[in-house]
């Protein structure tokens, strides 16, 4: 992209060519990923401990609530910056500023599921989407066609914002409801904002910063299964089936990663719709991966007879996870892209991981399905249409 400089040393925020050749994820963007790191992990840690204490429902719902921040805030910035990304002075300090928000969020997600206190949490988000307004604002000058949508990117999501803060006041007894809607409302934004002039997106920069997130989350698991590794040295009554679980855990985050980066990305977000189905459908995927890491960690509780869940609980906060993972980028990815053969092994390899834990050898039939599952993606490679 050619830079023309102002006098101010800010460059004019035009739409970026959708079909830029050689367009990749840049150091800021990558920058930004890692401090998610933060906010995944501490949400992952607290699911984890709220699922080991049995705590089943409200862990699962503070994670849902907790994520959906994490998930939105990430989306949002990354969708903006496939358009109209600079990456002069100002957008970069309007980001870190969003990195900030991040990080207090992070600091506030014990909070939301120890005393679902929401207000660190709230306010963090706030500071982030704020942030997100001033550059939609900023992008508004010189957008073109676009205008209308980023004045209505601009218009309703400070609305919202006003409208999370107006929650924090009201009794806890209301609050959950409200929130549901306060979801709804932000995920309509871009709905109907694109609707009034589509701004531009470059499909292989957008599911390149996907994959990336995606690799974040999976490594989430594999810190997990280091983890089975460290509490097995101490652990010597329970040595073999630690190990054999990190062996597990290895093979099914290999086959994880395998399946999600079998199809071409770049093809399914082709029209509004299909692109719209691709961001909102990560929510459940992305969850599902760092829900997948927290299971993980109950099952080690679960061997070393740290948790309150019964066995069969324990391996359904692992393979519960994985088959979310697995049909929802068979959904948005896979479907598109493959053979009637493959269309039915990989929905079918998900649900068979959900029987694992009524087996006597959890969690080791979920690692055959998942990589028959990649066997068959090796020898049946993606349809071309």
């Amino acid at each position: 992209m050619a830079l023309e400089m102002t006098r101010s040393r800010l460059v004019p925020m035009r739409p970026r060519d959708p079909n830029e050749p050689g367009r990749v994820a840049s150091s800021l963007e990558l920058f930004f990923d890692l401090v998610f790191v933060v906010a995944v992990s501490v949400a992952a840690s607290q699911l984890h401990h709220a699922l080991s204490e049995k705590h089943v429902g409200d862990g699962l719902l503070s994670f849902a609530i907790v994520f959906f921040g994490i998930w939105w805030a990430w989306m949002n910035f990354t969708w903006f910056a496939t358009s109209f990304a600079t990456d002069d002075w100002l957008y970069r300090l309007l980001t870190i500023v969003q990195m900030s928000g991040v990080l207090v969020l992070a600091a506030g997600i014990e909070r939301v599921f120890t005393d679902h206190d929401f207000r660190i949490v709230v306010l963090a988000y706030v500071v982030m989407r704020i942030a997100m307004v001033a550059q939609w604002l900023r992008a508004s000058h010189s957008a073109g066609s676009s205008r209308r949508a980023t004045l209505f990117y601009a218009g309703g999501i400070a609305i919202v914002q006003v409208l999370w803060l107006v929650m924090l006041v009201l009794p806890a007894a209301v609050q959950l409801p409200v929130l549901v809607v306060l979801v709804a409302a932000e995920i309509s934004v871009p709905v109907v904002a694109e609707r009034r002039g589509m701004t531009p997106w470059h499909p292989h920069h957008i599911t390149e910063r996907y994959s990336l997130f995606t690799l974040i989350l999976l490594g989430e698991s594999l810190l997990a299964s280091a983890n089975a590794i460290i509490e097995a040295l101490h652990d010597h009554e329970s040595l073999g089936p630690l190990i054999a679980l990190s062996v597990l855990t290895l093979v099914v985050t290999a086959s994880l990663w395998w399946i999600y980066f079998w199809p071409p990305h770049h093809t399914a977000i082709t029209t509004l719709r299909r692109s719209l189905r691709y961001g909102y459908v990560h929510y459940f995927v992305f969850a599902a991966a760092g829900a997948f890491s927290a299971g993980i960690e109950v099952e080690i509780d679960s061997i070393t007879h740290h948790t309150e869940l019964s066995e069969v609980a324990a391996s359904y906060t692992v393979t519960i996870p994985i088959a979310i993972f697995v049909l929802g980028i068979w959904w948005i990815a896979i479907r598109d892209n493959a053979d009637r053969v493959v269309n039915v092994v990989v929905p079918l390899g998900a649900v068979l991981v959900l029987l694992d834990p009524l087996i006597p050898v959890p969690f080791a039939l979920t690692a055959v399905f998942m990589a028959l599952v990649v066997a068959t993606l090796v020898i049946r490679p993606p349809v071309r249409r």
